[in-house]
């Protein structure tokens, strides 16, 4: 089988990090995410990814953040069979066929055209009402495209951070003024997270920046009338810590107790 070339460079190589992360944490005996296509997408790179950097502990990390955000997309589908999910950078991830939606579910996977691309070498297309859709999350002519006519779930990981506030507050903007009901679920880092940057290595081997650091979450409720915060997990409080390695959870338990570095990530649920 012919492996597929690495070009990318700056934010969309980063997804590679997140990927190899969602693979190791899979080859685990106890597994938090068992999420096959991505070893097998990880398979058909011809990339060194020990670039990432990325270890046990971070690999599970990836996992649990990815999970959290799968559940509560879950819970959304669950009470709107027949929803939207924009699934906005979706790089290589895989969420659409860890969460299996249902025929009903319109789903868009939207990322750059060249990660697209590449995407559609690497990962299979669910069946069903599925759109995968190349274009910048920040351009505005891929959401008129969307048809408004139902409750909408935005899902984005390893987003936010990479936009100006600016335009993270236009995306959102835009989002909310065009479905008539639905949520946003992303995550964030704090401002401290964005200022120590350079130490996580899949941004610092990318050559990536970190732009928007949200510190009060109730900033963005501010954007939207009726838009509010559900919930604002810290990375440090997130459901199934209890998966990482030992050196990890007690890593964890050290930042907790500090000011600014307890809030350097967060994940966020919005409803509007």
């Amino acid at each position: 089988m012919d492996r597929e070339k690495i070009t990318l460079t700056g934010a969309p190589e980063t997804m590679l990090a997140t990927l190899y992360g969602r693979a190791l944490d899979s080859r685990r005996p106890n597994s938090v995410l068992h999420d096959a296509a991505a070893v097998q997408a990880v398979s058909r790179i011809d990339y060194d990814f020990r670039k990432t950097r990325m270890t046990g502990t971070s690999a599970v990390g990836v996992a649990i953040r990815a999970k959290v955000l799968d559940d509560w997309t879950r819970e959304f589908l669950a009470a709107y069979p027949a929803a939207v999910v924009l699934h906005l950078a979706c790089g290589l991830d895989t969420r659409v066929q860890r969460i299996a939606p249902a025929a009903t579910v319109r789903w868009v996977d939207l990322d750059y055209p060249d990660v697209v691309a590449l995407r559609e070498k690497l990962v299979s297309p669910p069946s069903g009402d599925y759109h995968l859709v190349g274009a910048s999350v920040t351009s505005d002519s891929w959401l008129s495209d969307v048809p408004n006519d139902r409750p909408t779930v935005a899902v984005f990981e390893g987003l936010s951070m990479y936009l100006h506030k600016e335009d993270g507050k236009r995306l959102i903007e835009r989002i909310t003024n065009r479905f008539p009901t639905g949520q946003l679920l992303f995550d964030v880092y704090g401002t401290t997270g964005i200022k120590l940057q350079k130490l996580v290595p899949a941004v610092r081997n990318a050559g990536a920046t970190l732009h928007w650091g949200l510190d009060d979450p109730a900033e963005v409720e501010g954007w939207h009338p009726g838009l509010k915060c559900l919930d604002a997990l810290r990375s440090v409080d997130m459901p199934g810590l209890e998966n990482l390695p030992l050196s990890g959870r007690l890593g964890l338990k050290v930042i907790a107790k500090i000011p600014g570095l307890r809030d350097a990530g967060r994940i966020l649920r919005y409803r509007f």
